[in-house]
């Protein structure tokens, strides 16, 4: 015996039928994309409509004679003639009839919120505010615009170069491994021509003010300049008057020469390895001096021979055997003090060694460049000047002034600092090995 089938049958709405005429179909399709602008709508206009769908927009909208070939109908008459057919809104029906409703003023909204987020919070980042010759860099990469339209993919590769240069300078390992180190195992990431590779570049030219690399020879030379494939002897760095305690290499080529009243030629190799290293006790509080010029190491070794106190000198920009030696010293409890030129380039060499070291600013200040531009106001042009983080007014006092002050033209001021620590005997009361 047949049962008979009870299930209920879905009758579609009354006026369903009307709705979905082929006619109509240029009509949902352009309403729904109205609507889609996330904008107010009042009206939409048609066309060019055929004789047949002409008919069925008139049986739509109940009009006596056929529209234009291009008619502009009103929103709020169509929503009459839908809800009076269907029971539902026209976005319900166009919903229905086509898909969902986009909003393409709200997405254009987040995209631009996307966007000055992502620009913010690079001109913020704490690798840009500590170097401030980088908000140029940043600028640079907001005129580019957004790789491949996609803020996240920016932000992907932002975040690796700025990564990268935290990183720098280098520990001259050659590049892949360099890149491996600091990107996750990723030794190809830096490769000559990739993305980050000429975002990383174009950074480092900025920060040593130089033109954006041409050529492979001058892609390896920025690399170089910055420690990556750089090589353990010809990175050297210049100290006198350091004094470790230790049976390492370094603590001993370093004392013999203190000792000798000259200079210590140290090559990342030494500092690499230091061995056994300590500060003195007679060094307490430990201090150490920095300075950017090799002529005011010197004008101290002949003032104080063997009694001048711990200096390091970068000789401009600082290399990988440089920062490292003023690194090493920091962890062995060493207070960094440093001292530059009064330039543009001596505002962003000081910068990148106290954002790198832990330094602190040593006779740097706005006041200070102040009383000395006063004996020396004659100067050369100071070249481009950045912000200086630890001092704002002194980009300004540069700029005011518009005259450069070498290091060499207070040098009396830092020899008569350092006169307060030289001592006539430097070798007593040392520490152990360890014990700094």
């Amino acid at each position: 015996m047949t049962t008979a089938n009870t299930t209920p049958r879905t009758e579609p709405a009354p006026g369903e039928a009307t709705l979905r005429r082929p006619e109509l179909r240029p009509l949902w399709q352009t309403v729904h994309d109205r609507l889609s602008s996330g904008r107010p709508v009042a009206r939409v206009r048609l066309g060019p409509l055929d004789e047949p769908q002409r008919e069925a927009l008139a049986d739509l909208l109940g009009l006596d004679r056929l529209p234009d070939p291009r008619p502009s109908v009103a929103l709020d008459r169509l929503e009459e003639a839908v809800r009076e057919l269907s029971g539902r809104t026209v976005r319900e029906a166009v919903t229905a009839l086509v898909g969902p409703l986009g909003d393409r003023a709200g997405e254009r909204r987040r995209q631009d919120d996307e966007r000055s987020g992502l620009w913010a919070w690079l001109a913020g980042h704490d690798t840009v505010r500590a170097q401030p010759v980088l908000a140029d860099w940043a600028a640079s990469c907001r005129a580019a615009g957004l790789v491949g339209g996609s803020a996240e993919r920016t932000r992907t590769l932002l975040t690796d170069a700025l990564a990268v240069l935290a990183e720098l300078p280098g520990r001259a390992e050659p590049l892949p491994v360099f890149a491996a180190r600091v990107l996750n195992g990723h030794a190809h990431a830096l490769d000559d021509g990739t993305p980050l590779s000429t975002l990383v570049l174009r950074a480092l030219a900025t920060l040593y003010d130089v033109a954006p690399p041409q050529s492979a020879a001058e892609r390896r030379a920025l690399w170089t300049r910055a420690g990556v494939a750089d090589d353990a002897l010809s990175a050297t760095v210049v100290v006198g008057g350091l004094r470790p305690v230790g049976d390492g290499l370094l603590a001993r080529v370093a004392r013999l020469c203190a000792e000798a009243g000259q200079a210590a030629s140290l090559t990342l190799a030494h500092v690499r390895n230091p061995g056994e290293l300590a500060l003195p006790a007679a060094l307490a509080p430990h201090v150490v001096h920095v300075v950017e010029n090799p002529s005011i190491l010197a004008l101290a070794l002949r003032r104080f021979g063997p009694g001048c106190p711990p200096l390091v000198c970068t000789s401009g920009w600082p290399n990988s055997a440089a920062i490292q030696l003023l690194r090493l010293l920091a962890d062995r409890g060493a207070a960094l003090r440093y001292h530059g030129d009064f330039d543009g380039e001596g505002i962003r060499i000081a910068a990148y060694v106290l954002d790198k070291t832990r330094a602190h600013p040593w006779r740097m200040t706005a006041a200070d460049y102040r009383a000395a531009v006063v004996r020396n106001a004659r100067g050369p042009h100071p070249g481009r000047v950045t912000e200086a983080p630890w001092d704002p007014g002194l980009a300004d006092a540069l700029a005011e002034h518009g005259a450069a002050v070498v290091e060499e033209l207070v040098a009396d001021a830092l020899l008569g600092d350092l006169a307060a620590e030289a001592r006539p005997e430097c070798s007593s009361g040392r520490l152990r090995p360890g014990k700094a």
